[in-house]
């Protein structure tokens, strides 16, 4: 079983407002919907925000009322995603068609959000806990967005979004991306590393703050991931969101970030799985390498 990384004399951060997000920044909130975050980036009332990733199915309702209570009638100006896994898309063709957004992604993600291709199967065998074990139940996909997709500028510059940069961080996904602001050292890690033991229910719902690799039962490249975790640790974030658990501010959250990237083999990647040796292959839905 692989080793969780306590964060020592790093406390969550934000600040909780009425619309029920955590304010991290004064344009950029995230709300957690269950077991998964979104974020919006923008500020209140004004137009032009960005949806960043669009939470479980189901939760269409939720992100709704929320952007509402939040931008009022603005629509997104898009919709961006850091990965196309189902608890980051479940809302997402609903909200594309009736906000008119475009969906923004990385090119290697594409196939999942075009009706092309599904993700490999998730791997049940990676221990942890009970959410790893029903992993095989999960949807992977895909989804159709249909001509809303757009492909991320190749200069890595955000769309909408001054100041703001993607970086590629695969391992979780092949076209997963991070986002980040030099300006405030801002760091949008999406599901490259979390806050919480995604594998174990009691972990994802009680948001117990620990930095963990990427959640193990979906992650079909641990090479890749390793490197992605080791890019993140090397930026010295000051503020830390990601796609599931808290985020967290400071000088110990960059100390347990530097932990995970050192011992990434020994601390994130399972000792057993579909997935530990090889990355996913053709054959397993996906072209990964």
């Amino acid at each position: 079983m692989t080793q969780q990384i306590p964060v020592a004399d790093a406390a969550a951060t934000g600040t909780d407002q009425e619309d029920g997000t955590r304010a991290v920044a004064a344009d950029l909130a995230y709300k957690r919907l269950a077991i998964v975050n979104i974020a919006f980036w923008g500020r209140p009332g004004e137009p032009g925000w960005v949806l960043v990733d669009a939470g479980l199915p189901g939760s269409t309702g939720i992100i709704r009322r929320a952007a509402a209570e939040r931008f009022g009638t603005h629509p997104p100006a898009a919709i961006l995603l850091t990965h196309g896994h189902f608890d980051h898309t479940g809302a997402l063709v609903t909200l594309a068609q009736e906000w008119q957004a475009p969906v923004y992604a990385h090119p290697l993600e594409h196939p999942y959000l075009d009706g092309r291709s599904s993700y490999p199967p998730p791997d049940p065998w990676v221990g942890g806990g009970v959410m790893a074990l029903i992993s095989p139940t999960f949807p992977r996909g895909p989804v159709d967005v249909g001509s809303a997709l757009r492909a991320l500028p190749e200069d890595g510059s955000l769309p909408f979004m001054p100041g703001w940069r993607w970086l590629h961080t695969p391992g979780h996904a092949p076209g997963h991306v991070s986002l980040w602001r030099e300006a405030d050292r801002l760091l949008m890690a999406g599901d490259a590393v979390i806050t919480t033991a995604q594998e174990a229910a009691y972990g994802a719902i009680t948001q117990e703050t620990e930095l963990h690799g990427p959640p193990r039962y979906y992650t079909p490249d641990w090479e890749a991931a390793r490197d992605s975790a080791r890019r993140l640790a090397a930026l010295e974030p000051e503020i830390l969101v990601t796609g599931h658990g808290q985020a967290l501010q400071g000088a110990g959250m960059r100390a347990a970030l530097h932990r995970l990237a050192r011992d990434f083999d020994t601390v994130a990647v399972p000792k057993k799985g579909r997935y530990v040796g090889h990355a996913a292959r053709a054959e397993d839905g996906s072209a990964y390498r």
